[in-house]
């Protein structure tokens, strides 16, 4: 970037991606008005459908958890200087991991098996992060390349296991059977009626709490650990690293399996939050949706939560809008949700330009 289009942090990480967003939804709401709808009703359903009600605004913390965790994904990767795609297939072998954890340790209590369930998925999407973590440091292998083929190989993997290993001998169905009770993480809505608090029943559970903790984690230990130092250094300069004595194999390592281990996440969120079972899939696609949520945050933890939140507004919202207006397709939604993640991602330098040129000069240098 020049020294001209310089900007403050808070402006590159909060008012560049605010203008993305608006802007994206301004082209959008000219995507509608193409098929005959009315953009301001299509916005009011999207909000109302997202946030207006109890229920609407539980499935919208639902997916921001997904959300929250694949960007926590990508972001570590990235300050390393690593482009990890691989979370699909690093969150499908972390349902294998808390499937064959409380499966087999279902003699457990829930003290016990809940922590093993989501020890054993982050130690699941570690390890399948950790090979081309090692790749890319000891052979040179490009971490795009392998990150989509062990994608591929794990998705034929989870097939393989639900339909010869996990699958009951009486369902047809390929999925495990269903997890022991004690270890399903509780809904948010039946936490919160224990203390009198009567919410309307979704998806929600607590993993949403253990997704904010992972990004508060994740931000002391980029910001203010000796480990995310390295990692920052190595992201920006390998050069550098090496002169200041620090191993950049050694980080390419460490910050993969730091990032395969927060993919993991997905699987305690879906499976163990709410499916109670390993079955194909389960993913939908939240792994490259988190690649967006990281760009569009900055790669910070706070703007990674931020951006999630909006994605889970997009994704409950949008079905939703479907369902209330059958012309905006779900096919439709996910043209919005592309614009705005082109504005946010592909365009970011246009918008950074722009508020670099209004901006009084004070400031840019400030």
């Amino acid at each position: 970037m020049s020294a001209s289009h310089e900007l403050p942090r808070w402006a590159d990480t909060v008012l560049v991606p605010v203008l993305s967003v608006i802007a994206a939804f301004l082209v959008a709401g000219l995507v509608v008005m193409g098929i005959g709808e009315s953009p301001l009703t299509a916005t009011r359903i999207l909000i109302a459908g997202s946030l207006g009600t109890g229920e609407g605004l539980g499935f919208t913390l639902f997916y921001a958890t997904n959300f929250i965790f694949t960007g926590l994904a990508v972001a570590v990767a990235y300050h390393a200087g690593l482009f990890n795609i691989g979370g699909e297939g690093q969150a499908t072998l972390g349902g294998i991991g808390v499937a064959l954890t409380v499966l087999h340790l279902d003699f457990l209590p829930g003290f016990l098996l809940v922590p093993l369930g989501i020890l054993g998925t982050a130690a699941f999407g570690a390890a399948w992060a950790a090979i081309p973590g090692y790749l890319q440091a000891k052979r040179g292998s490009h971490i795009v390349i392998t990150t989509i083929m062990f994608n591929w190989l794990a998705s034929v993997l989870i097939v393989y296991l639900l339909v010869n290993q996990f699958r009951e001998p009486t369902s047809m169905n390929p999925e495990s059977r269903t997890f022991p009770a004690q270890s399903q993480i509780p809904f948010m809505h039946d936490v919160l009626a224990v203390f009198g608090i009567e919410i309307a029943p979704s998806q929600l559970n607590l993993t949403l709490l253990l997704a904010l903790a992972a990004a508060a984690a994740i931000w002391l230990l980029i910001y203010r650990s000796r480990l995310g130092y390295a990692i920052r250094v190595v992201g920006a300069n390998p050069a550098a690293a090496v002169y200041a004595g620090i191993s950049p194999a050694r980080v390419t390592i460490l910050a993969m399996i730091i990032s395969g281990a927060l993919a993991g996440g997905l699987a305690v969120n879906e499976l163990m939050g709410y499916q109670h079972r390993l079955l194909l899939e389960f993913t939908s696609g939240y792994g490259f949706v988190g690649i967006a949520v990281a760009l569009m945050g900055r790669a910070h933890p706070v703007g990674i939560v931020l951006a999630s939140v909006l994605f889970g507004i997009l994704y409950q919202g949008g079905a939703e809008l479907a369902f209330e207006q059958p012309a905006i397709t779900r096919d439709m939604v996910v043209v919005i949700g592309g614009i705005v993640i082109l504005f946010a991602g592909a365009l970011d330098g246009l918008f950074r330009r722009a508020v670099a040129a209004v901006m009084p000069r004070r400031l840019v240098e400030a």
